[in-house]
């Protein structure tokens, strides 16, 4: 199979045009977090760090932990930005820039989101760590790819009977998580749930400032939701994404959430900074396993 080379855009010195990498500066383990600036807090955690590259948001640091390569990258925030970051590194991996053909080999990535998140059940306390083991997607990204899904049909429709919502424009999609990786790391992190992921950070996740609201007790009506025993149980702005387009593509993917706030009880953790490097200290415990 031959891609139309005029899809997959390169820099002069011929990386990938947002990363700006080329294919042999990615590990196969990738930890993913939204913010550059905590990139570092992650690659503190490796034993050797070889690589340290920058373009616009998206920074790299790559390195070994226990003897396994490992990167960490910044995605920057929204499901707009996942939809380069994934497919990028996919076409590092999988598509000779050279010539546009896919390698021989095809490669699977391990693509880990360390990310922050606030729950909207009562129940799930802050400064915990919760899997997403399902994302549903109110961001409608991949609404734009042609794909079946098993739970497209279960999930998503429920949802949308569940809220009486009838809107041509609202079209959640739903993936679930890598298994492996969920059975790993669910021996570390107890607490799981289905992430819904929204399309921005105010009006999409309910918060009510200065322009009125569309839909009224959207989050109170997500909390009373359920799917095969499972709540929705946090609200976040990449999971959907990454999940999905890991899933057509053929790699793995595990979302991570460090509840910093509970939308329902009004709590916010008072030490971030903890919760979020406990995260990544569990996460790192898991890495030759995976």
């Amino acid at each position: 199979m031959e891609i139309d080379k005029t899809n997959i855009i390169l820099n002069n010195d011929g990386s990938i045009y947002h990363l700006g990498l080329f294919p042999n500066e990615i590990n196969d383990i990738i930890f993913t977090v939204g913010d550059p600036d905590r990139v570092k807090f992650v690659s503190r955690h490796f034993n050797s760090i070889n690589l340290k590259k920058q373009k616009r948001e998206f920074l790299i640091h790559n390195g070994l932990y226990k003897g396994v390569p490992v990167s960490v990258l910044s995605t920057g925030i929204g499901t707009g930005n996942i939809d380069i970051v994934i497919n990028e590194l996919d076409i590092i991996s999988n598509i000779d820039l050279k010539t546009g053909k896919l390698n021989n080999k095809k490669k699977q990535l391990n693509i880990i989101r360390l990310g922050t998140s606030a729950s909207i059940q009562p129940e799930i306390n802050i400064g915990s760590i919760l899997l997403s083991e399902f994302a549903i997607g109110f961001d409608n990204l991949l609404n734009f790819y042609s794909y079946e899904n098993e739970f497209e049909e279960s999930l998503s429709i429920k949802l949308m009977k569940h809220l009486n919502i009838d809107d041509d424009n609202i079209k959640p999609y739903a993936f679930k998580c890598d298994d492996y990786l969920f059975n790993n790391f669910s021996k570390t992190f107890s607490n799981s749930g289905i992430t819904l992921t929204n399309s921005g950070f105010y009006g999409p996740q309910s918060r009510n400032i200065r322009i009125p609201l569309r839909f009224k007790n959207l989050n109170n009506k997500l909390n009373s939701f359920e799917y095969s025993e499972k709540k929705i149980t946090n609200l976040d702005m990449e999971t959907s994404g990454i999940y999905g387009l890991c899933k057509l593509l053929g790699h793995k993917s595990l979302s991570i959430n460090a509840i910093l706030a509970n939308r329902t009880t009004g709590d916010f953790v008072k030490d971030p900074d903890k919760t979020i490097d406990y995260m990544i200290e569990q996460s790192f415990n898991l890495v030759e396993s995976i």
